[in-house]
């Protein structure tokens, strides 16, 4: 299975021209285009058709696109899908998704419209109901039609539905998101982090990634380019972790060892799950060199 790099991941504002066109030059592993909160209700049309022409033209280069479409609850979220299904962006992102009924309905509708099969679904999980729900909502992963591939933590709306403090630290949310990790996992889907609001603060957001890292996130969603680059280095192996991760795949990969499930590796007992962990460390390093010779 290819591996993609998902550190940081970008919203942009579907009705700001410049924004669209300043995604496709950004080090950013993957944008969102937004038709949902950064979209005024009288811009929601015209954020629609710019966003999905953006698409259509490409020029995002290596960079994941994602185009965030507004909630089945809403008025626009009909024509929002229809135009994403042809436009065909990489993923279509689908807010407060709170029940795996919506992902089987938006399943059967891309079915329906025919399309093409590498746009994926990825669901915010904002809600208190999804967090109920995790299980069974991350488990529709397993159903191809429904084409669900990733969840992203909408942190800012789960503070809103259950007065959650925002905190250094994040104290009242690790029970949720640790959940909704070990849910992903389970089902084998990737899991973006929230965002982080005070972007005058880099220190704090620094230590936030870091969190997310040691949390298990594959990364983290931006709303302002100066943090992706601080973002990219902290979900990114470091080289001594990748030398080492090297250095243990080659003592189980010799054949005096290919047997073992433990061997001994400058003094500590290595097992081979810690083998298979560092193969994914190397399979993402790759990834990112690879990503960054593209443009």
């Amino acid at each position: 299975m290819t591996i993609r790099p998902r550190r940081s991941v970008l919203y942009m504002p579907g009705s700001n021209a410049r924004a669209l066109e300043k995604a496709k030059t950004l080090p950013a592993d993957g944008v969102i285009l937004d038709l949902e909160d950064s979209v005024a209700p009288d811009a929601k049309e015209s954020a629609r058709d710019q966003v999905c022409a953006a698409v259509k033209a490409g020029g995002f280069g290596r960079r994941e696109v994602f185009i965030r479409v507004n909630g089945v609850d809403t008025p626009w979220h009909a024509d929002d899908l229809a135009a994403a299904a042809h436009a065909a962006p990489d993923a279509i992102l689908i807010p407060k998704v709170s029940t795996p009924e919506t992902l089987e309905l938006i399943g059967r509708r891309l079915l329906d419209m025919g399309t093409n099969h590498k746009t994926r679904i990825w669901a915010m999980i904002e809600t208190p109901l999804a967090l109920f729900n995790i299980l069974a909502i991350a488990a529709q992963a397993r159903d191809s039609e429904a084409r669900l591939s990733g969840f992203v933590m909408g942190t800012n709306d789960l503070a809103k539905d259950t007065r959650a403090r925002l905190v250094p630290g994040r104290a009242p949310m690790l029970p949720w998101l640790t959940t909704c990790l070990a849910a992903a996992r389970i089902h084998g889907i990737d899991i973006l982090d929230g965002v982080y609001n005070d972007i005058g603060n880099a220190d704090g957001f620094y230590m936030e990634c870091q969190q997310g890292v040691e949390l298990g996130f594959d990364g983290k969603t931006l709303i302002h380019p100066n943090q992706i680059e601080p973002c990219n280095r902290a979900f990114s192996p470091g080289a001594e972790e990748v030398a080492q991760a090297r250095k243990m795949i080659a003592a189980f990969d010799l054949p005096e060892n290919r047997s073992k499930g433990v061997v001994s590796i400058d003094g500590r007992m290595v097992e081979r799950l810690h083998a298979d962990m560092a193969r994914r460390t190397v399979a993402i390093a790759e990834a990112i060199e690879s990503s960054s010779t593209s443009p």
